[in-house]
């Protein structure tokens, strides 16, 4: 039986950073309020001239560049985004392009912020089903563009970035690292609880509903995640969730009860970048060296439409 796995990571951010003073500027606001409510300290905006397909091109071809593959060995690209500006080309068409893929499968996902997730396991099924043998899995999103500045309650939480994984056909026999059953579903009838609509487009949310279905309901469901894949809670090296703020993820992780894990706490320095917030936060770690290869690791997106999606993968 074919199985899947990632072979390697990579991230990009702007280059310019918007730090809670300088929020502070521009809102009724402070450095204060905005740590001790989300825990946000910067996040990193991009300029006019940097459109989401750039975002996800970069981090794309870092992730290659990691794998040792070229262009030509990808025939598959899905970018999970909800934040592009135009409805044909699609993003995942114009990252290829931007990097030379040939001839792949091109495809948009837009779960918002469980957006990755989603991606990833469309990903898995494809490679495990002989439909894909290569497969760029790319999270991004320019939050800053669907924001109302002048609101406080929102800019001080969005930022702006991408993060991306190769996804391979591996042999679950061999021991090779894998990615595990997702376990994915929604709440439509909430799903006015995050809401990126109009025109021009603009992000909001209810932010109570948002953390009491989190911090309430997604725990059972996280931990059901492990269970797909065979291990416990306990068993995990680290735990990635989506990076909306401190006040959900803390408690969030701490309910799931991976006691031995990692906790991905980029979010104090990215901001909420919605589908890009998970690989940029996995790529981070694997980085940084805080977690090796072959470790299981959960990923866990929820918000937009209140759905949810995770999967253990193994670290690259």
């Amino acid at each position: 039986m074919i199985g899947s796995r990632i072979a390697a990571v990579g991230h990009y951010q702007p280059a310019k950073v918007l730090t809670n003073e300088d929020l502070a500027g521009m809102v009724d606001t402070s450095d204060e309020w905005i740590t001790s409510r989300v825990g946000i300290r910067t996040r990193h905006i991009a300029g006019p001239d940097e459109p989401v397909d750039e975002l996800a091109g970069h981090a794309a071809a870092k992730a290659l560049a990691a794998a040792g593959l070229t262009a030509a060995d990808i025939d598959l690209v899905v970018v999970a985004t909800s934040t592009a500006v135009d409805r044909s080309p699609n993003m995942a068409a114009r990252v290829a392009h931007r990097l030379g893929i040939p001839s792949p499968a091109a495809m948009d996902v837009n779960v918002v912020c469980a957006g990755f997730t989603h991606a990833l396991a469309t990903a898995d099924h494809a490679v495990r089903a002989g439909a894909a043998t290569r497969a760029l899995v790319i999270g991004a999103d320019k939050m800053s563009e669907v924001t109302d500045w002048s609101d406080r309650t929102t800019c001080v939480l969005v930022g702006d970035g991408a993060g991306a994984a190769v996804v391979e056909a591996a042999d679950p026999a061999a021991g090779a690292p894998g990615i595990g059953p997702v376990l994915w579903g929604s709440v439509p009838e909430m799903g006015h609880a995050v809401r990126i609509e109009g025109t021009p487009a603009r992000f909001a949310q209810e932010g109570q509903s948002v953390y009491r279905w989190a911090t309430t309901k997604l725990p059972p469901i996280a931990r059901a995640a492990c269970e797909k894949a065979g291990l416990t809670p306990a068993d995990l090296a680290a735990v990635v969730l989506h990076q909306a703020n401190l006040r959900i993820i803390e408690p969030l992780a701490g309910k799931i009860g991976a006691v031995n894990a990692v906790v991905a706490r980029d979010v104090t320095e990215s901001g909420n970048t919605s589908a890009a917030s998970i690989p940029l936060a996995f790529s981070k770690l694997v980085e940084r060296g805080e977690i090796s290869s072959g470790d299981p690791v959960l990923l866990f997106g929820f918000g937009g439409n209140l759905s949810y999606a995770g999967q253990v993968v193994r670290c690259p």
